[in-house]
């Protein structure tokens, strides 16, 4: 009998790498409230949760590619952080760029300062850190803040950083680590959010600590095997 391999999820091959069309769909339902929400439209006060529906996402893609590539043996730490600058660093540094002369032009310098600020925080994702310390996104002076968005990217980032090293501590213990670190780790994360709440909303939202409860619900997701997918289907 060969031995068990603890990273094995059973029988992968390229397809489940194909692109997905249902999640770009399921983005764009969530981008859809963001976006009314900025715009006022009263009936969409609330629309700031579609960002709850893209941390899931990002947890549920991220934790695919790993665990297939895994499953191939074929995963990279290099590869997946080249990929990952790749994807994300010409058009942040594009849009940056487009943004600094528009700001020139039209904030007063005060706001210039801070826009600056916001700029250096978004080029080395802590920007939600950055914004946290600042009015906040539910702040009127938010209006003000080209870059308010890029928080969201910077939690996304961090994601990045430190959980494929995570996921790889952890399938070398077993299968089962996994799936006991990502409750843990989640339900830590949700009471986290909870308490914190009571104290500062503005807190909560920025606070990577209080959106990991999101990022392992879309791991968890991706951890379901195959099989159990298809009988859903």
């Amino acid at each position: 009998a060969q031995p068990h391999d603890p990273l094995k999820r059973g029988p992968l091959t390229m397809s489940h790498l194909r692109y997905r069309p249902e999640i770009d769909g399921l983005r764009a339902i969530a981008i859809l409230p963001v976006v009314l929400y900025h715009a006022g439209v009263p009936a969409f006060h609330g629309g700031f949760v579609g960002v709850d529906v893209f941390f899931v996402i990002s947890g549920f893609l991220i934790t695919s590619i790993i665990l297939t590539e895994l499953d191939q043996g074929s995963f990279s730490l290099t590869k997946f952080y080249v990929r990952r600058i790749r994807r994300i660093f010409q058009a942040l540094f594009f849009m940056l760029a487009a943004c600094y002369p528009l700001a020139f032009l039209m904030l007063g310098p005060g706001e210039m300062k801070e826009f600056a600020g916001s700029v250096v925080s978004s080029a080395l994702f802590y920007s939600n850190i950055y914004f946290w310390q600042q009015s906040g996104y539910f702040a009127t002076a938010a209006e003000l803040k080209p870059l308010l968005h890029t928080w969201s990217l910077a939690v996304e980032e961090q994601y990045y950083l430190l959980f494929p090293l995570l996921m790889l501590v952890l399938l070398r213990a077993g299968r089962r680590w996994l799936l006991v670190a990502l409750v843990m780790l989640g339900l830590a994360s949700l009471i986290h959010a909870e308490l914190s709440s009571r104290a500062s909303v503005e807190s909560v939202f920025y606070d990577t600590r209080a959106r990991v409860w999101e990022l392992a619900v879309g791991a968890k997701v991706a951890d379901v095997p195959q099989s159990q997918v298809e009988q859903l289907a």
